[in-house]
């Protein structure tokens, strides 16, 4: 049988860190593995993204720029159009409160 034969959708991930490495790192990691990646740098970006094409899922940086993570979260479960975007967040951060 044919591996090719019955392709699987690709889920869209939306990566968002205001970090560059780590953004470019995630990107990578998931690309190999067969997910389609969108990259946001910061909340705004984020918010316009989703507003663009709804992902599958959003992997979320807490530590962002502008609106951190936790409001951009908050945003997108306020409106009914993207409440139910499953949302991971990630985080370098080694304060208790953020974990």
């Amino acid at each position: 049988m044919n591996l090719h034969q019955h392709q699987v959708p690709t889920a869209d991930i939306l990566v968002v860190d205001n970090t560059p490495d780590r953004l470019r790192l995630l990107s990578v990691m998931l690309t190999e593995r067969g997910y389609k990646v969108r990259k946001a740098r910061d909340g705004k970006q984020t918010l316009q993204a989703v507003k663009l094409v709804e992902p599958d899922l959003i992997l979320l940086d807490i530590g962002l720029p502008d609106l951190d993570g936790y409001e951009v979260c908050r945003r997108l479960k306020a409106v009914p159009e993207t409440c139910k975007i499953p949302i991971i967040f990630i985080s370098s951060t080694h304060e208790d409160i953020d974990r």
